[in-house]
């Protein structure tokens, strides 16, 4: 259940408060350590674990469900020789920096090293207190050192833990069970890591009896900064790689039902796994006017773009990021809830074109990293195409339709009108002659007649061909059943009809084009093979679409078939190759004399499933 927008507000407030007191706290303690601290005793010691515990901070770990430091160990080296004034202040700075490297908001670079001072002084203090030592009655330096060391462990992480979670309930973000439950997890595994390095600490470096020099902890904790380093690396590399198998995802999916409102579902599926965002809105160009394809989160969108939003939109090539909406306002914010924060609007241009917006957001200031905004503008890119040839496509299947409606109308107008005409003339004849010459009148009626019934027959085949197409009314497959079953009646044929595969519905003229091919071929089948026995096959396939119409008869020599198709036009083996060029398939035909004839339609399936138009995803969006 989504919380209003004004609860919302206040808790992003109280998040923001309870940040705002950690820092300070952070700040108070960092500041009273300076009043105890004192010169360091070994300096290239003291700078040699600095390096170490920047470098592993820098370069977390991808341990289980997420990424972790291991830097504990560094802390509590650098505690037990130094004191505690020297991890505090320095382990601050350094979290400081890395932040600020990484372009985070100001709240969260100030948060971050706060949070984590706070958890090492607190946990310092309460385990100081416990004393484990006189508390287990332990006389062994190694074993009272271990179990020291595990209770300041312990303590450090949940006080961290603690810290944190309070902020993630508290703000409007969703913190379901299943993020808890991968934090919970790759914090174990980080505690136990930063656990066993303690114990070796103690134990195999015999920690306490001897003397610690700058050789003896390069060579010890070297391995844990590779690992960091190493792991660091391949966690990136997955990381990217999980980004591009989800964008090949999002493309194929698309491409793969581009002609349906399907496509949006694969993008919606998949988008999340490229970029975590609270909305989005998906803007595409039609005819001049800008329209919403697809909304999701916290949106408020409207029915078009209008005034200085449509020429702000206009015109745009690259991605533009507004990180924070309370100092610069994006052309569309009233199409989004006011807790929406930062935004990137990527269009999508096709030939110096732009066709499309990708407006996405998220509800913290400066959320937005350098590779999420290259993710979405290579996404938007794909989309572009996807959405340009959608637009090509029912451009296309517009001008088959309107061609077919101007064969229809020079036919009615050669054909009917003609004789329609000369009918009319005729009668006008007739009727002059009727009392002069009695058969002359006659004989001009009987040709009226005669021309009328033809121009009858004329009327009916346009109304007929004016008709929904059977593929239109049942689809392809039911459209061919019926065919085959009314050929059955009339021609006693032995025909029988084999469907493999899940149907999936294609486009119009993709059915229409499949009918047409498989009507000629049955009909020539029948009329001029002598078949006894004809086999139809329609097969789903997972990359491709085969009908397949197969006879015993006589066959033909495909050599002739040509030349006579050449000589003499009509629907035969050159218009229906055409038919099946006009939808991107193969036509085979492997024949010859006295052995039968084997016909098969080969369709790409990528970019033909569906049947919707593009005004019926506006309209759903």
């Amino acid at each position: 259940m989504r919380l209003p927008v004004v609860d919302s507000h206040k808790r992003e407030n109280f998040a923001k408060y309870y940040m705002a007191v950690i820092v300070i706290i952070g700040l108070g303690v960092i500041s009273n350590t300076f009043f105890f601290i004192e010169g360091p005793s070994d300096i290239p010691l003291l700078l040699l674990l600095t390096a170490f515990l920047a470098i592993c901070e820098y370069y977390p770990i991808h341990l289980l469900r997420g990424n972790t430091t291991i830097t504990f160990p560094f802390l509590f080296v650098m505690y037990t020789l130094f004191g505690v004034s020297y991890p505090i202040i320095i382990y601050g700075f350094i979290v400081l920096v890395i932040n600020m490297l990484y372009h985070r908001p100001l709240r969260i670079v100030l948060f971050n090293p706060a949070q984590l001072v706070v958890s090492f002084f607190l946990a310092e203090k309460i385990a100081r207190y416990i004393d484990t030592s006189r508390l287990f009655h332990i006389s062994s330096d190694s074993i009272a050192g271990s179990i020291y060391y595990f209770v300041f462990l312990l303590l450090f992480y949940f006080i961290n833990n603690l810290i944190v979670d309070i902020v993630l309930f508290i703000r409007p973000q969703p913190y379901s069970l299943t993020m808890i439950k991968s934090k919970v997890i790759t914090e174990i595994g980080s505690a136990t890591v930063s656990f066993v390095y303690g114990v070796m600490i103690f134990f195999l470096a015999n920690y306490g009896n001897r003397t610690i020099d700058v050789f003896s902890i390069f060579f010890f904790f070297s391995p844990l900064v590779a690992v960091s380093l190493l792991y660091s690396v391949i966690s990136t590399l997955k990381n990217e790689k999980r980004r591009l198998n989800a964008l090949f995802s999002i493309t194929t999916g698309v491409n793969k039902k581009i002609h349906s409102n399907a496509w949006i579902e694969s993008f919606k599926n998949t988008f999340s796994q490229i970029v975590e965002v609270q909305a989005l809105i998906l803007w595409v160009k039609e005819n001049g006017v800008w329209r919403i394809l697809y909304t999701e989160g916290r949106t408020i969108p409207h029915d078009t773009l209008t005034g200085e939003a449509l020429t702000r939109f206009d015109g745009k090539k690259h991605p533009i990021v507004y990180q924070d909406r309370v100092k610069k306002l994006g052309p569309i914010d009233e199409f989004f809830e006011k807790d929406m924060k930062a935004f990137v609007y990527s269009p999508l241009v096709v030939e110096d074109e732009t066709i499309g917006m990708l407006v996405v957001a998220k509800s913290r200031v400066k959320s937005f990293e350098d590779d999420e905004i290259h993710s979405i503008a290579t996404l938007a890119n794909q989309l572009a195409v996807a959405v340009k040839t959608r637009i090509l496509i029912e451009e296309q299947e517009k001008r088959i339709i309107l061609e077919e409606r101007n064969r229809i109308a020079r036919g009615i107008h050669d054909g009917v009108a003609q004789t329609l005409a000369g009918a009319v003339m005729k009668l006008e004849t007739a009727n002059r002659k009727f009392n002069r010459s009695p058969d002359e009148t006659r004989r001009l009626i009987e040709e009226s007649i005669e021309k009328l019934r033809v121009s009858l027959k004329e009327v009916r085949e346009s109304i007929y061909e004016l008709r929904p197409y059977p593929t239109e009314r049942v689809g392809l497959s039911v459209a061919i059943a019926k065919r085959i079953k009314m050929i059955n009646m009339e021609y006693n044929h032995d025909i029988s009809f084999d469907i493999r595969g899940k149907e999936v519905p294609l486009s119009s003229m993709v059915e229409k084009e499949l009918f047409d091919i498989f009507q000629e071929s049955l009909q020539n089948t029948i009329k001029h093979a002598r078949a006894t026995k004809i086999e139809v096959l329609l097969s789903y396939q997972k990359e491709q679409i085969i009908l397949k119409i197969k006879d015993n008869g006589v066959g033909f020599s495909l050599f002739q078939a040509m030349v006579k198709a050449q000589n003499k036009p009509h629907f035969g083996i050159l218009n229906m190759n055409d038919a099946a060029e006009k939808i991107n398939a193969t036509l085979q035909i492997d024949t010859k004399e006295g052995v039968g004839t084997d016909i098969t339609l080969t369709v790409p399936k990528m970019g033909l499933e569906g049947g919707s138009t593009l005004d019926q995803a506006y309209a759903g969006g």
